[in-house]
């Protein structure tokens, strides 16, 4: 099994149109097309949405050392605005790994590779083995 064909059982990120398109150990790549059904009131980017978007780049990220792995606090900065027809690409990057807990930074990027948000967390590895293995 493929990091992709695991992480299509997060159904709430699938269902929001979040794709994961790349997964190396310690890094991962999501992306997420913005379309009406993404946007607040105000007709930007539901802050939501772009949680859900850099979550699942760091559940990617943080599994990818082979223990399953859950979030224990996370922190997201907005820091531009997104609309619909944006493309954001989240990037989840590990910056620390212990023997049971991990920490990692996810940067959501939109298609001119402006900053859109920041989105820092930190993980609890469990005793026990993710059922994929990386290429």
């Amino acid at each position: 099994m493929t990091p992709q064909e695991f992480f299509k059982n997060d159904l709430f990120a699938i269902n929001a149109g979040v794709e994961l398109l790349e997964v190396r150990r310690g890094y991962a790549r999501a992306q997420m097309k913005i379309t009406k059904e993404h946007l607040n009131a105000g007709g930007r980017t539901q802050g939501g949405a772009l949680f859900t978007l850099a979550d699942l780049a760091l559940a990617a990220s943080s599994n990818s050392c082979g223990k399953l792995s859950f979030s224990l606090s996370a922190n997201i900065t907005f820091l531009r605005a997104s609309a619909e027809g944006d493309t954001l690409t989240a990037i989840a990057v590990e910056k620390y790994i212990g023997r049971t807990t991990g920490y990692y930074e996810v940067d959501i990027m939109n298609q001119e590779n402006q900053l859109i948000a920041s989105f820092r967390s930190s993980v609890f590895r469990m005793d026990r083995q993710v059922p994929f293995t990386l290429e």
